[in-house]
């Protein structure tokens, strides 16, 4: 995947065709709520995990220096609402990314995480691509707004895909880890648990996996962060933030303005990268005519003062479970 260019001419010729059409860009939401009784609801099937062997980041002809970017919004409550604020921010997004040469090539991911006790599509996971067909993705996305009535949710689950089922040159050809973001206001379960693995992936797991051990894992992989937004349900609560807070430690960001969450994206990628410092990106989106610095520099700057050389992999899958096995250069 991940051949072709992103074009921001082809995504307001699209925004304009939906709108004269009375279309939503988030057609396949839209479709499942009005013609199906909850029971009934099912993820896309572009986006359906189970089975699923691996989501590749490749280099191409085309973009022969790819690096991976993920994006898992949680899709429970209030926060079904990120996807459709990210979705009228792509252009931000690569425009930072590219035009400002953040990343030469880069490929992203748009997942969904729910709750695997109660919703019907707990885990929704695209493909890594480099240009349009993100709007496919994201417009596949289903917004089920569910989750329990606890603050938890499988946020484990959508860690242990990730890790167990994801491919990226960056990382086997440069050993350079990819970048995960997970966009929710709760914590995870306790464990990945093996019932739902089966269920949800297809995985013959025979034992529960702790979360720590997973997050380890992962982050052989990716460089993760947890992306809270103001107006979630959770964001001032304490136990959740110290959780998280606990295990990211500074990839914890705290978000004031959820309309800024495409920027904040693309300017940690260009701190993890040392494509720029942080006051450098700040007037990058004064440049871009965006609104989003007082927020983005409020969330990054936490961040920013701890940041050494780019992260890269000393051997691919060479780590212990302590998430080591990376190096500052």
């Amino acid at each position: 995947m991940g051949s072709s260019s992103w074009s921001t001419d082809a995504y307001h010729a699209r925004q304009a065709y939906n709108s004269s059409v009375g279309s939503s860009s988030f057609g396949y939401t839209d479709d499942v709520l009005a013609s199906a009784p909850r029971s009934s609801w099912r993820t896309h099937p572009a986006l359906d995990p189970k089975g699923v062997t691996t989501r590749e980041s490749r280099d191409s002809a085309e973009h022969p220096n790819s690096l991976a970017i993920s994006v898992l919004f949680d899709v429970t409550g209030s926060m079904r609402d990120v996807p459709r604020v990210l979705q009228t921010k792509l252009p931000d997004l690569f425009g930072l990314l590219l035009r400002k040469g953040y990343v030469e090539d880069p490929q992203i991911l748009f997942g969904a995480i729910g709750d695997a006790t109660c919703d019907q599509a707990p885990l929704q996971v695209g493909q890594f691509e480099s240009g349009n067909e993100l709007e496919d993705d994201l417009g596949n996305i289903l917004l089920e707004g569910g989750g329990g009535g606890q603050v938890t949710e499988s946020y484990e689950l959508a860690m242990y895909f990730m890790a167990r089922h994801t491919a990226m040159d960056c990382l086997e050809k440069r050993g350079r880890r990819g970048h995960l973001f997970v966009i929710g206001d709760e914590m995870a379960y306790g464990a990945v648990k093996a019932e739902e693995v089966r269920e949800e992936i297809g995985d013959d797991l025979t034992e529960d996996i702790p979360f720590p051990r997973i997050l380890a894992e992962l982050r052989r992989s990716f460089e993760v962060y947890f992306v809270m937004p103001t107006g979630s349900g959770h964001f001032h609560n304490p136990e959740v933030r110290g959780f998280w807070d606990t295990h990211l430690g500074q990839n914890v960001i705290y978000l004031d303005d959820l309309d800024a969450v495409s920027e904040t994206i693309a300017v940690t990628v260009g701190l993890a990268e040392e494509a720029i410092d942080l006051e450098e990106g700040l007037a990058d989106l004064a440049e871009a005519g965006s609104g989003a610095g007082a927020a983005v520099g409020k969330a990054l700057r936490p961040l920013s003062r701890t940041r050494g050389s780019v992260v890269v992999a000393e051997t691919p899958g060479g780590a212990g479970e302590d998430g080591g096995g990376v190096s500052r250069l």
